[in-house]
C-alpha cells in the first residue's frame, strides 16, 4: 500500500530534509505490514486518529478506506470501538470522585 505522508511531514522537508526522511522511514516500515490486509489497516489507523482527535486524518482515512473495500457499517464498528477504547480511562478516572 503506497502511502501518502501527512502535510506537516511534507512541509517538514524544507525546514529539515534529514529528519522527514527518517519520519518517512518509519511510516514506510509501519505500513508495510505482511499479517494485515489494507483495509483491515486502515481502519485501525482511522481509530487511533479519531481517539487522538485528528478531524482531517480521519476524513481522509475513512475515504482510503472506503476504497480499499470497507462498508460505512465496517467504518461505524471501528469508531464505536475507538469511543469505547477512549471513554473506558474516563469511567476509570471517575472513580477517584468517590474514593
Amino acid at each position: 500500500m503506497s502511502q501518502k505522508l501527512p502535510w506537516f511531514v511534507e512541509e517538514m522537508k524544507q525546514y529539515d530534509p534529514e529528519y522527514a526522511e527518517v519520519i518517512h522511514e518509519v511510516v514506510s516500515k509501519a505500513l508495510d505490514t505482511r499479517a494485515l490486509d489494507d483495509k483491515t489497516k486502515l481502519l485501525i489507523v482511522l481509530a487511533l486518529d479519531a481517539i487522538k482527535g485528528a478531524s482531517e486524518g480521519v476524513k481522509v482515512l475513512a475515504k482510503q478506506a472506503r476504497m480499499a473495500g470497507a462498508s460505512d457499517e465496517e467504518i461505524q464498528e471501528t469508531l464505536r470501538l475507538a469511543y469505547f477504547v477512549s471513554g473506558m480511562d474516563v469511567v476509570k478516572t471517575s472513580l477517584n470522585a468517590f474514593e
